[in-house]
C-alpha cells in the first residue's frame, strides 16, 4: 500500500495508460479522481474502482474544467497529493508538411498547454502544504524521435523539458516533478503513431527497434507511476523516466 491515504488526480483516465494508473493507485491505497473528456468511460471506471474513486468530466485544454476538477477532488477527498497529467493526443504519422495548423494546435493544447493549466491550478495548494508530486506522461518520442511525427515529437519534447524545469523551480517547495516516457504502446493511438494498419507484420517493424522485444503496456506505465508517486522515490525529481524496453539506449 505505497500510496495509502494519498489523493490523486489522473487525467485521460477513462482508457489506456490512465485507466491502469488509476487502477494501480486504488490498489496501492490512494483515492483517485478519474478525469476524462469521455464522461461515460470515466464514470464506468470509477464505479468499478469503488468508493475511493470519483469520475469528473474534464477537457484538459480548458482552465475552467481543470479548476472544476481540482475543486471536485478536494471537495470529495479533502486534499490533493498527486497529479498525473496523462491526457494526450497525436496527429497521424505522415509527412510534416501534411499536418495542418488546427491539428498542430490540438496536439499542443492537449499535450502541453494542459500542463500549464494544471500547474496554475494546483501549485498554490501544493506550495502551501509544502508537498506534492506531479507526474507528466512524456514520451520516448521527445528523446529519440521517429520520422513522420515531428509535431507530436516536439510536443513531448516540451513535456519532458518542462518537467525538468518545473522540478528545479518547485524543488524548494518540496514538490517533485518527473516525466514518464513510454515507448509506443498498444493503446487507441497506436495506428496513428504507426501511420499504417495495426497488423502483426506492421507491429513487428516497430518492435524490432525495442531491445526487449515488445511494445509497452498500460501496466508498465502504471507501475512506474506508482513508484514515482510513492515515498520510495522521495529523492527523485526532474527525471525523464524511460519505460521503453531499451528503445532510447
Amino acid at each position: 500500500m505505497r500510496l495509502q491515504n494519498k489523493i490523486a488526480i489522473v487525467t485521460g483516465a477513462a482508457s489506456g495508460f490512465g485507466a491502469e494508473i488509476a487502477c494501480q493507485y486504488i490498489a496501492e491505497g490512494a483515492k483517485v479522481a478519474v478525469a476524462d473528456i469521455n464522461e461515460a468511460g470515466a464514470k464506468e471506471l470509477a464505479a468499478a474502482l469503488g468508493a475511493n474513486a470519483i469520475a469528473v468530466k474534464c477537457d484538459v485544454t480548458q482552465r475552467a474544467d481543470i479548476d472544476a476538477l481540482v475543486k471536485a477532488t478536494v471537495d470529495a477527498f479533502g486534499g490533493l497529493d498527486i497529479v498525473v497529467n496523462n491526457a494526450g493526443w497525436t496527429h497521424r504519422n505522415q509527412p510534416l508538411l501534411d499536418v495542418d495548423e488546427a491539428t498542430f494546435d490540438r496536439v499542443y493544447d492537449i499535450n502541453v498547454k494542459s500542463i500549464f493549466h494544471m500547474v496554475h491550478a494546483v501549485v498554490p495548494m501544493l506550495r502551501k502544504q509544502r508537498s506534492g508530486v506531479i507526474l507528466n506522461i512524456g514520451s520516448t518520442a521527445g528523446m529519440r524521435p521517429r520520422p513522420g511525427l515531428t509535431w507530436y515529437n516536439s510536443s513531448k519534447g516540451a513535456v519532458n523539458l518542462m518537467s525538468k524545469s518545473l522540478a528545479v523551480e518547485l524543488g524548494p517547495d518540496n514538490i517533485r516533478v518527473n516525466a514518464i516516457c513510454p515507448v509506443m504502446g498498444a493503446t487507441g493511438l497506436l495506428e496513428s503513431f504507426m501511420g499504417m494498419p495495426d497488423t502483426p507484420e506492421n507491429r513487428q517493424k516497430f518492435i524490432a527497434t525495442i531491445p526487449l522485444g515488445r511494445l509497452s503496456t498500460p501496466k508498465d506505465i502504471a507501475r512506474a507511476a506508482v513508484y514515482l508517486a510513492s515515498d520510495d522515490a522521495e529523492f527523485i525529481t526532474g527525471v525523464e523516466f524511460p519505460v521503453d524496453g531499451g528503445r532510447t539506449v
